[in-house]
């Protein structure tokens, strides 16, 4: 017997009914980007490696040890992309959707990082992101914000998640923060692993986020970055929270917040949970002004996030909030060859007729008893029979199957508006 092959370590395979989650999950968020405004920007999964070395930075987890990076057959160096503000950069610059223009973008998708495999932590895995261009804020800052809130309302989280919220400041202040953190930690260089000592002088503020148990008492006596911030960037950052506290919507300052990527400036946030043990981090974004300069287009304002799908489908399990399996309203028993035919033809007068009705036919033939039980598993409220004896009278048998009923002949005529009425009594 032939080796069967398995998917590749890290991956995974969306399998019914689990599919039907995720397409819930992708309608609310469709809906919710459409009510604010947004549109779809859809973008490759392979670009150019010098795209995420240059905007991610070269001194990164992800750039150094987690891109799937190859040479093509031309010689050109590929990588799958890791995240997607990159991309859509990328794509807003080289098709100038970007200059003299405001946007609002959201795009959902695989990324592909080469980490350790663990729950809710894959080597392919899903985003759902916004980027906006061109507002300089802080208005859009909260907007997005706001729009967070929103969909963890929508999903029932509003009560799992909590937002944490920071400001980087301008590049001068954020290099006057690193300057400050570099003398603060140099001291203490002897308790850094050989990792957090390569990082020192790279990207000091990574160091806020070590894990090390050595460096905890250093972090915490570690300068706030707010104390850093210039005064506009102090003043937006004060509008935003205003803003949250009028909306009613709680938040947590974390000036140890700092974001793992090298682009970001000005207002960082993001939305973590106690609820998925160490993967506590559900949505993050903020303020990102440089990257488009530094990407090749004209300077312009952005702001984003990003949320992981199968991180979020985790906290809506755990918080019991998995949605209702859609189960087809009827299936079509059909007895004979004849009747085969006939009922499937039936079966499409039916969709044409009422666009919204889910009618599984029970393709694959079988006598009626095994054919009731697959449209008892199927979960449908009613079979639509049809054998000789239906066809005979140009009738069509609908027997109820979730209630209290009787089976009843109906004219095939009068099918659709008869089966109309009767799946909006059973809902």
């Amino acid at each position: 017997m032939t080796k069967a092959l398995r998917t590749v370590r890290g991956m995974h395979d969306i399998l019914p009914p689990e599919s039907a989650a995720w397409q819930w999950l992708e309608g609310q968020v469709r809906a919710l980007m459409d009510a604010y405004g947004y549109a779809e920007i859809r973008t490759p999964l392979l670009e150019r490696t010098e795209l995420f070395k240059r905007s991610i930075g070269e001194v990164t987890d992800i750039v150094e040890k987690e891109m799937y990076t190859f040479e093509d057959r031309n010689g050109d160096s590929l990588s799958l992309r890791p995240e997607n503000t990159a991309s859509v950069v990328r794509a807003g610059v080289e098709n100038g959707l970007l200059h003299n223009a405001t946007r609002r973008l959201w795009y959902t998708g695989p990324m592909f990082r080469h980490e350790r495999p663990q729950k809710g932590r894959y080597r392919q895995f899903h985003q759902v992101g916004v980027e906006t261009f061109g507002m300089a804020g802080p208005d859009v800052d909260l907007e997005l914000l706001l729009l967070g809130e929103r969909l963890w309302r929508r999903l029932g989280l509003d009560a799992a998640v909590t937002l944490e919220v920071n400001s980087l400041g301008t590049p001068e202040s954020r290099q006057a923060y690193r300057d400050a953190l570099i003398a603060h930690f140099e001291p203490h260089v002897d308790r850094l692993d050989e990792h957090e000592r390569h990082r020192l002088h790279e990207n000091p503020l990574r160091l806020l986020d070590s894990k090390n148990p050595d460096l905890a008492e250093v972090i915490a006596a570690a300068p706030s970055l707010i104390d850093s911030l210039d005064d506009e960037s102090r003043r937006q950052f004060d509008w935003i929270l205003a803003g949250l506290d009028a909306a009613g919507v709680d938040y947590r300052v974390n000036p140890r917040l700092v974001r793992g990527l090298d682009y970001y400036t000005g207002a960082v946030f993001e939305w973590t949970t106690d609820r998925l043990g160490a993967q506590g981090t559900v949505c993050a974004g903020g303020r990102y002004d440089g990257l488009v300069e530094q990407l090749g287009g004209r300077g312009t304002p952005a702001a984003g996030f990003a949320l992981g799908i199968e991180r979020l489908l985790a906290l809506i399990e755990a918080e019991g909030q998995w949605p209702e399996p859609r189960p087809p309203h009827a299936c079509l028993v059909l007895a004979g060859e004849r009747a085969t035919l006939e009922g499937l033809l039936v079966a499409e007068r039916l969709r044409e007729a009422l666009p919204w009705l889910r009618l599984e036919s029970l393709c694959g033939g079988g006598s009626l008893k095994s054919q009731f039980r697959r449209a008892d598993r199927s979960g449908a409220a009613f079979a639509l029979v049809m054998g000789d004896d239906e066809i005979a009278a140009g009738t069509v048998a609908i027997k109820p199957l979730r209630a209290e009923g009787t089976q009843e002949s109906v004219p095939v005529t009068e099918l659709a508006d008869r089966l109309a009425t009767v799946v909006a009594e059973q809902a």
